[in-house]
């Protein structure tokens, strides 16, 4: 609702409190006060923000003093009653990325839950209030250095938005000073989109059950802390913004990320990025069954799938088609942080290579275990290292076209696709009966006509594609073969979508 339109109808509902409610209101705003030293709009913004939460408890017939006890501004800590303070080194992975900006490689992904009721704009915007102050590495603006960019502290509101765009849009980050994250919500869907500088899926993940725990909890409903919520009121560990690429580099054998050039799909490409996004909802159950019958992971089975699948998507008939594979390196090392800590493994196979799936899962999984080998990850997070260390003197303004020419013309070239798997999310006790499901999307890239990713929670695995392309080859091919297997296929993409 407009400003004006909030405080008169705020005013309203004030004045026709018993004058004991009204001390009592009066009482919480004096302390809410003493709780904000911002600047004015930011201040103005958030004082809006309790008043239009206040409203919508009122509505839903929730009692004054309940309201205002879920709501006291003991929930914000001294985050926003002391200026900002810090800054943080970029990670070597996550240093590239904001090199490429300028070629629109924002490197954006989405995570999202689905609940059980639609969203209350008014409580998820308290819920993200009260939440930040958990992740300070998350309350941050994107700057320029002199060799580096870097990610620097900021105190401000950080607002929850209608979905209004298509997935992953670019985040206009850089010289601006905005957010690195956003906050959406559309229907019964909860959405949260970084800027891979800032997290990977699992500081993500982490980010989103914490939210999504906070505004549970202002509905009334508790959610334990544990399996990966966060207590919003705990101090932050320093573990937790850790660069862990450096900590557990071993100064031993590295290997680069370059990679012959890869068959790219057909298609034509779109302006709009993503320009669709398709949801493949399935059992897990049942997905890890007809795995296992193949002998094969999950993983395995569809990134073969996938090979099949971006082969009917060309006309070529010679070439190499190579998958990406994040990795997540918590997998191999004792890691809090909440920052990058992934690479990836890449697959390949020749055209000709690529038959039936009997033929082709034996040599994609010897792949795979090959491809994240500890020591093959090992070597490419000393490469990583290494490459990052080797041009730290050079000025940025340097070092931006030449990683611009690197990223935009190799980097996209080594690969067809991405699959990303993020596994199972478990969800604590309080949660799990409210979440249908998740989703997880992964931004385009310049040339790449579809990104997979999957994640499973509450027994739905949702396999995602986000287009480059209106060719349906590859999505068609894919929803095929998993039909092919047995499974029971519930697709969806929203209107937003453009499905």
């Amino acid at each position: 609702m407009g400003r004006k339109k909030a405080a008169t109808e705020f005013s309203r509902w004030l004045s026709s409190l018993p004058d004991g409610d009204r001390e009592r209101v009066g009482v919480f705003f004096r302390v809410l006060d003493q709780h904000l030293r911002l600047s004015g709009e930011w201040k103005r913004q958030i004082i809006r923000d309790f008043e239009n939460a206040l409203l919508w408890y009122e509505k839903n017939g929730v009692p004054l003093e309940e309201a205002l006890e879920l709501l006291s501004p003991v929930n914000l800590g001294g985050f926003y009653s002391r200026p900002a303070d810090g800054w943080f080194p970029l990670d070597a992975a996550a240093k590239v990325y904001p090199l490429s900006m300028s070629h629109k490689q924002m490197a954006v992904f989405r995570l999202s839950v689905y609940l059980d009721a639609p969203v209350a704009p008014e409580l998820l915007q308290m819920a993200l209030t009260f939440t930040i102050k958990r992740f300070p590495f998350f309350a941050t603006t994107i700057k320029n250095g002199v060799f580096w960019h870097y990610i620097d502290a900021a105190k401000r509101r950080f607002p929850v938005e209608p979905e209004s765009t298509v997935p992953c849009a670019d985040i206009n980050v850089s010289m601006t000073g905005s957010k690195s994250f956003r906050v959406l919500y559309y229907e019964n869907r909860i959405s949260c989109e970084f800027f891979h500088i800032l997290t990977d899926g699992t500081g993500g993940t982490v980010f989103l059950k914490t939210l999504t725990a906070e505004y549970l909890r202002l509905l009334g409903h508790k959610v334990a802390c544990e399996k990966g919520v966060l207590d919003v009121n705990g101090l932050p560990d320093a573990s937790e913004s850790a660069d862990d690429f450096s900590k557990h580099m071993s100064g031993k054998k590295s290997s680069g990320f370059v990679d012959k050039p890869a068959l790219q799909m057909g298609g034509r490409l779109s302006r709009v990025k993503p320009c669709q996004v398709i949801h493949f909802d399935m059992d897990s159950d049942a997905l890890r069954d007809a795995a296992r019958a193949r002998g094969a992971s999950v993983t395995a089975l569809v990134a073969a799938m996938m090979f099949i699948s971006c082969k009917a998507a060309t006309d070529r008939q010679h070439g190499a088609i190579h998958i990406q594979v994040p990795v997540n390196m918590r997998n191999y090392f004792e890691s809090k942080t909440l920052r990058n800590f992934s690479l990836y493994a890449n697959i390949r196979l020749e055209l000709e290579e690529i038959t039936t799936l009997d033929e082709i899962i034996p040599k994609v999984a010897e792949q795979l275990k090959n491809g994240v080998s500890f020591d093959k990850m090992q070597e490419m997070m000393n490469g990583a290292v290494k490459l990052v260390r080797s041009v730290r003197l050079v000025p940025l303004f340097i070092k931006c076209p030449v990683a611009r020419v690197i990223y935009g013309f190799l980097g996209d070239r080594a690969f067809t696709t991405t699959l990303s798997n993020l596994g199972v999310v478990e969800l604590p006790e309080g949660m799990d009966e409210h979440v249908r499901k998740m989703d997880f999307v992964l931004g385009t890239v310049a040339l790449s006509r579809a990104a997979v990713s999957m994640v499973t929670a509450n027994g739905t695995a949702t396999l995602s594609v986000a287009k480059l392309t209106a060719d349906p080859s590859f999505e068609e091919r894919l929803l095929g073969l998993l039909r092919g297997e047995g499974l029971e296929i519930r697709v969806s993409g929203s209107e937003l979508y453009g499905f």
